[in-house]
């Protein structure tokens, strides 16, 4: 959900308030299943006990790119850094798996004309023993924290050209976690 700002304040969106612009703010709700599934899967509990294979869909459409399992570091979400900019990996899916978390924010948006569509940025509250899985070329944010700094385990498909990743400017909007 995203609220625009009535009233601007100078809360530290310096760069707002000098352009004479309301920063927009994120409202995060609680992550479904079904609220995410346009944009990827809920990694949780096993559905059969001790383990459960193809918990997630991988995807992979370049013969030249190989898995990348990289760990990532995250800072908590900050009222005083807007965000600015969605990623998107169009020829893998991105996953996710909490090692050291508490609760993290995912941002997604829809494509719109193979840019994402600010009118339906969507914001959701993770609980940190929950993994999520991108699809392929599903506009997202980067990683942030809710409380403290987290660590992840990432996984997605790369050749290491310019294909891996394609970035996006959007009108900064700031997190509001609650």
């Amino acid at each position: 959900m995203v609220a625009s700002g009535g009233a601007l304040s100078r809360d530290g969106h310096a760069d707002a308030w000098a352009r004479g612009v309301a920063m927009r703010t994120l409202i995060l709700s609680d992550i479904t299943a079904e609220a995410f599934a346009p944009y990827g899967e809920i990694l949780d509990d096993p559905a059969t006990p001790p383990r459960q294979d193809q918990a997630g869909q991988m995807q992979n459409t370049r013969k030249a790119a190989r898995a990348n399992l990289a760990l990532v570091r995250s800072e908590p979400i900050s009222g005083l850094m807007p965000l600015r900019r969605l990623e998107r990996h169009l020829h893998s899916n991105q996953a996710f798996l909490p090692l050291s978390v508490d609760s993290y924010a995912v941002i997604v948006a829809p494509d719109r004309d193979g840019r994402p569509d600010e009118s339906g940025i969507l914001g959701f509250r993770v609980p940190g023993h929950v993994g999520i899985n991108y699809r392929a070329g599903a506009w997202h944010a980067h990683m942030m924290t809710l409380d403290e700094p987290g660590r992840f385990a990432m996984l997605v498909h790369e050749d290491g050209t310019e294909a891996d990743c394609s970035f996006a400017t959007i009108a900064p909007m700031t997190i509001s976690p609650r």
